[in-house]
């Protein structure tokens, strides 16, 4: 069965994909369970994605990268996806947030902090979720106040959440800047901060149910200081920046989905034509061939969509509703494949070495992170 065929992946992302397909099998899939138990960092494996140059290569050729476009990403992330979602998800946060600085941030910026990601040497992560606010963007209380004697900004507050909080050597940081009631959406900037910045403390956040070898961190920013010329864009504009970043990201994670919704399908088609109940396979029950049509009916429905929202959104064509719709479709298409492979797996489906247990674990996180799918469906009405 071949759910993550090339036909539906325009033609200049198809090279990529199959050198992702290939790192995926040679370096994904066989350290899933272990990755999955342990619950460490993949160092080793994020190595060979750097060897490979698969990972941060969505930075541009001018600073060390590939310059993937987000229909490229996505081809990447259906197939690390569908070999492990934990030690895929460590490998694509390698550089999120760094398109904001490459699109907003200044040339002496993106020659400081793009190029060693791109290269490999650095870390960088996307801090916005906060203890109490998730998906409300204009609702974050971390705060940034500039000392214009020292020339420096001063942030104080939390973020959760936080991947590469703690194995990154920047962050880029949404604070709230304006306390301005009649307008919520100008009142938070961009920052980049260093890890190791006076006044940054994180840790790692206690043991996930799922995506284990993947880690986020909270983060306590007290009095900590940086450098004014530290602003990404500008002052006031964090809001509309993080939005329009947002709309390539939820793409991408269209591709998390369509990852774990193969693997389930793949488990659950193996375990019916292999397991015999009442004297035959319970692949020759017509509920269950009626489940596995429906599995797949959905999942190709979702690609489709997919790979519609990723052209819509690197051509600009009302890319905030085509992201929002692609990214509940594919995330909860994953879920319902998850939850129907699970029951075809009957008694075993609970037992952890089971990679179906994985994937049902795996599956609750997409629906969440890049914006609950409630607020994606705001979106969709809104921007119709």
């Amino acid at each position: 069965m071949e759910l993550l065929s090339a036909d539906v992946v325009p033609e200049y992302a198809r090279d990529v994909k199959q050198e992702a397909r290939e790192f995926a099998d040679e370096h994904v899939a066989p350290n899933a369970e272990e990755c999955f138990r342990a619950g460490e960092y993949p160092w080793d494996v994020l190595e060979a994605g750097r060897d490979a140059g698969l990972v941060a290569q969505d930075i541009g050729e001018e600073y060390g990268g590939r310059g993937l476009d987000v229909v490229e990403m996505l081809a990447v992330a259906e197939e690390w996806f569908r070999a492990d979602a934990g030690i895929a998800l460590s490998l694509q946060l390698a550089s999120f947030g760094a398109e904001i600085v490459e699109k907003y941030g200044t040339d002496e910026q993106k020659e400081a902090y793009l190029r060693p990601v791109a290269e490999g040497d650095q870390l960088t992560g996307l801090a916005v979720s906060e203890p109490e606010t998730g998906s409300d963007l204009s609702g974050m209380e971390t705060t940034a106040e500039k000392d214009e004697d020292a020339d420096e900004w001063v942030l104080n507050g939390e973020k959760y959440w936080i991947g590469n909080g703690v194995e990154g050597d920047w962050l880029t940081v949404y604070a709230r800047t304006g306390e301005d009631p009649d307008n919520r959406y100008g009142n938070h900037s961009l920052f980049i901060v260093p890890t190791d910045a006076d006044g940054y403390d994180a840790e790692h956040i206690p043991e996930k149910m799922g995506m284990r070898a993947s880690k986020q961190a909270h983060i306590v920013f007290d009095d900590c200081r940086i450098p004014a010329d530290n602003l990404v864009g500008h002052e006031g504009a964090g809001f509309m920046m993080l939005a329009e970043f947002f709309n390539f990201g939820r793409v991408v994670v269209s591709g998390h989905g369509l990852g774990l919704a193969a693997a389930a399908i793949e488990e659950a088609w193996s375990f019916v034509h292999d397991r015999e109940q009442f004297g035959r396979t319970i692949a020759d029950f017509q509920a269950v061939q009626h489940g596995l049509a429906d599995m797949q009916i959905e999942f190709e429905s979702a690609r489709a969509l997919a790979y519609r929202a990723a052209q819509k959104v690197r051509d600009g064509e009302n890319a905030g509703r085509w992201a929002a719709m692609s990214k509940v479709k594919a995330t909860e298409t994953a879920t319902d494949c998850a939850e129907q492979g699970m029951q075809f797996h009957g008694g075993r489906s609970i037992l952890t070495d089971r990679r179906i247990a994985r994937v049902y674990r795996d599956v609750r996180i997409p629906v969440i992170y890049e914006g609950a799918n409630e607020i994606q469906r705001n979106l969709v009405y809104r921007q119709s």
